[in-house]
């Protein structure tokens, strides 16, 4: 299907793309040079920026979006994962806009245009190819804050399984852990009367339970691979929110870990989840306690939470700031940006303060 993508990205009306991809596997692959000839035979123009890195940061935004006007580009396209796939949306959401981009992240303006983004995923995990979410760090300050908007929604998304095959373990696991986070961001919720949806999350919590030990133990199987990269992109296109209101606390405390210390996103939610569950289970435990029932089959509130901690443990992932190789955490700092950044109050499931985000941040030692 890769090999479409030229055709694809003439479809969404482009001639002159840029070109946005990490480096490592896509090239060593041959898979950049699949897309570029692709593009080639479609009489796409293209420009590159490779080089992109995990938890991407605004520097690169603000170069893409100086080439794509340099150079007069109407799409982007995103050749790899979460990372690559924020930055391109970033960049396609900067380049029609006469401020600063970071206006957008910030609140300080509103999206209404951007350029039509296409996508080859390599990496199940962020769902950021069928989402207008995009996560970017700004370097002064380190301030690592989502944007939300349909406007950046892929208007085309190609999902080969089979380029991910050369994944190691521990990507996929913490790519495994972040989507079952953000479904668990939806199925936590105030709201009632969304039978439909709970058991759509279940469901796909099931699978991806069920799924990921056969990818991890063999990434080269086809169908589980299969099965774990269309769970990423269910679990983040929005169908498992439908009519909720949704919690996004445990991503929002996460980030400010992966922000000041660097580690992979899924491994710092596979430590904050089960604690912010946690705290939730003696606070708010309705929802907690039917998870447990419905996906784990346990009878409480903290034994299902005690299954997710098993299953996190059995396919590699840290439980706390120890095992993510931080010894002596700033909880204090974590807290004051973590409000900064999202205001005094945040939380859909519970409404948090900054002595309760502590608490939860504290539940992780």
């Amino acid at each position: 299907m890769e090999e479409r993508t030229g055709q694809q990205t003439r479809a969404m009306g482009c001639e002159r793309v840029l070109l946005v991809y990490g480096g490592g596997s896509v090239v060593r692959s041959g898979l950049l040079d699949r897309v570029k000839a692709s593009l080639d035979a479609a009489g796409v123009t293209y420009h590159t920026l490779g080089g992109i890195r995990p938890n991407p940061t605004d520097d690169r935004v603000y170069e893409g979006i100086e080439m794509c006007r340099r150079e007069h580009v109407d799409g982007v396209l995103a050749v790899g994962g979460g990372s690559v796939i924020d930055t391109a949306k970033a960049i396609a959401g900067g380049v029609l806009y006469h401020g600063d981009f970071w206006d957008f992240w910030a609140g300080r303006a509103v999206m209404t245009e951007a350029l039509p983004v296409g996508v080859v995923l390599t990496i199940a995990a962020a769902g950021s190819e069928g989402s207008g979410n995009s996560v970017i760090t700004k370097l002064d300050g380190m301030h690592k804050i989502s944007l939300r908007t349909t406007v950046l929604r892929p208007r085309f998304a190609i999902l080969n399984p089979e380029l991910t095959f050369t994944l190691p373990a521990y990507q996929i696991a913490c790519g495994v852990t972040d989507m079952m986070a953000h479904i668990m961001e939806r199925y936590f919720s105030t709201t009632g009367g969304v039978e439909v949806t709970d058991r759509l999350c279940e469901g796909t919590l099931k699978a991806i339970i069920e799924e990921a030990p056969k990818a991890i133990a063999d990434p080269t199987g086809y169908d589980a691979m299969a099965n774990i990269m269309w769970s990423g992109t269910v679990a983040h296109n929005g169908i498992c929110g439908t009519g909720r209101v949704e919690d996004w606390t445990s991503h929002a405390m996460e980030h400010e870990i992966s922000a000041l210390y660097g580690v992979a996103h899924g491994a710092g939610l596979a430590v904050v989840f089960p604690a912010w569950m946690t705290f939730m289970a003696s606070h708010n435990p309705f929802k907690i306690e039917q998870y447990a029932r419905r996906v784990w089959g346990q009878d409480t509130a903290m034994d299902g939470i005690a299954a997710l901690r098993r299953f996190l443990a059995s396919i590699g992932m840290p439980l706390t700031f120890a095992d993510l190789g931080i010894q002596n955490p700033d909880i204090d700092l974590m807290v004051r940006k973590l409000h900064e950044n999202k205001g005094p109050v945040i939380g859909g499931y519970m409404k948090l303060t900054a002595k309760e985000t502590a608490d939860i941040y504290r539940l992780m030692l």
